[in-house]
């Protein structure tokens, strides 16, 4: 019975605590009575509590399912509105379709009519964008005839006459542009990015040109800009010729590229083709050693033609003066034989040829070398081939044959290389040809001379 107490009172005790903090200012329990009247007061303050809520939450409960029958009420009337609509919508369409037949069968043969306008104005409108006449009738047109597609591409409003006939405008004055040469000033895009206001003179829609430069059009900014790279000069002379033409000046030479879709084309690809510099240094290395040594040779070969004239001019002279001068090869010669004139005419005849041989190697002096150098430079040219094909296969070897400008290097050392030692070749071939007559032709006079000199000795 002891134990039972006890269990009780710790049950109780465990109860208190629940309500330690709502009776914290209370006086600590002294006997069994005052803990059951305590236990007793909180039972019945919880028991308040949860009346209270229980209260509350039947009380959302009931406002709950007012609020659930009001948004059933709402979900019933929206379906019936959404009933409404669609039969409305489906007596819409049904009206829309026979409205479309009724459209289509008063259009008649315009409708084809329109088709192809519609057609025709999306193709013009590509057209002008990327003409050079452009820059000239501004962006204006090709606004209109966006905006007109798009009208007629709804169906829902006919083109009017104004619309029509200024198609037709915009076509043939594109038409006319084709065939005139009209001159007016522009914002010109430099090649490095600045603007500058020229004098732009187009001719048809193939060209433009400012001053002695080739102008492109950009439709992204709708203004011309200067050819990053110009073509050869004898095609920059022409586009001067027309720049600084007027109304006086009569016809003018030009050549109209109208190559490719809208022109230019083959200006395009005179534009691309290197340039001599550019060719040249294409023959890399050995190439540059070709064009040395052959300048090196010609400059030579002009130096010794040059003392030749001097020294043929210099025996001319004497051949007409009496007296030997020392000064010239002839002069000499003549010396000796009047030194030698008493000798016996063996010893004369020896005299005058080793006096022609010691002149012989200062005339002839370095004629030989342009003749090597005439030779040898086509041997070069074919190193520099061999080498350039050498690279070629290296390239093949190791990235294939899908990208021709890998093999491009290579390829163009091969073949330039050649063409400059065949460049060097020519003229130092030819300059050695006439090193030679020259030469040649004064030792015949000091030969002749002696051979003369011989025969009246022997007289």
């Amino acid at each position: 019975m002891r134990a039972i107490k006890i269990l009780l009172i710790s049950s109780l005790l465990f109860s208190v605590n629940l309500f330690a903090q709502e009776a914290e200012t209370a006086p600590a329990p002294t006997n069994l009575d005052k803990l059951l009247e305590l236990v007793k007061e909180g039972r019945t303050q919880e028991q308040s509590e949860n009346d209270k809520r229980e209260a509350e939450f039947k009380a959302s409960r009931d406002k709950q399912n007012e609020i659930l029958k009001a948004e059933q009420r709402e979900l019933a009337r929206q379906e019936r509105i959404a009933d409404q609509l669609e039969e409305e919508f489906r007596k819409n369409q049904e009206k829309l379709r026979v409205a479309e037949e009724a459209y289509l069968k008063q259009l008649g043969s315009l409708n084809e009519l329109f088709g192809h306008m519609q057609s025709i104005s999306t193709d013009s409108r590509v057209t002008f964008e990327s003409s050079l006449t452009a820059a000239e009738f501004g962006k204006d047109r090709e606004d209109f005839l966006k905006n007109l597609t798009q009208k007629m591409g709804e169906s829902t409003e006919l083109p009017t006459i104004e619309e029509i006939e200024r198609v037709w405008y915009e076509i043939m004055r594109e038409m006319k542009a084709t065939g005139e040469v009209s001159r007016f000033s522009a914002q010109v895009i430099n090649v490095d990015g600045t603007q500058t206001n020229c004098d732009v003179v187009r001719i048809g829609v193939y060209n433009a040109v400012c001053g002695n430069k080739y102008l492109e059009y950009v439709p992204a900014k709708g203004q011309y800009q200067f050819l990053a790279r110009q073509p050869a000069g004898r095609y920059t002379s022409s586009a001067g010729r027309v720049s600084d033409a007027d109304a006086s000046s009569g016809y003018v030479g030009f050549s109209v590229d109208p190559s490719g879709p809208s022109g230019g084309a083959l200006l395009a690809n005179l534009v691309q083709n290197p340039s001599l510099i550019e060719r040249i240094n294409q023959g890399g290395l050995i190439g540059y050693i070709i064009l040395a040594i052959g300048a090196i040779t010609m400059l030579y070969a002009i130096y010794k033609y040059t003392m030749l004239w001097m020294t043929s001019r210099a025996v001319q002279e004497q051949l007409a003066n009496d007296k030997p001068d020392d000064s010239n090869p002839l002069g000499r010669v003549l010396n000796v034989g009047k030194t030698h004139m008493k000798d016996e005419i063996d010893r004369l005849e020896l005299k005058l040829a080793e006096a022609i041989m010691g002149e012989r190697p200062a005339i002839e002096r370095g004629i030989s070398f342009v003749k090597i150098v005439s030779v040898v430079a086509p041997l070069a040219g074919l190193l520099g081939t061999v080498t350039g094909m050498i690279i070629t296969f290296q390239q093949i070897t190791l990235f294939g044959t899908g990208d021709p400008k890998i093999m491009a290097g290579g390829i163009s050392q091969a073949l330039v290389t050649t063409v400059l030692g065949l460049v060097v070749a020519i003229p130092t071939t030819l300059a050695h040809s006439f090193l030679q007559s020259s030469a040649r032709s004064v030792v015949d006079v000091l030969e002749e001379q002696a051979t003369g000199i011989v025969a009246e000795k022997a007289k």
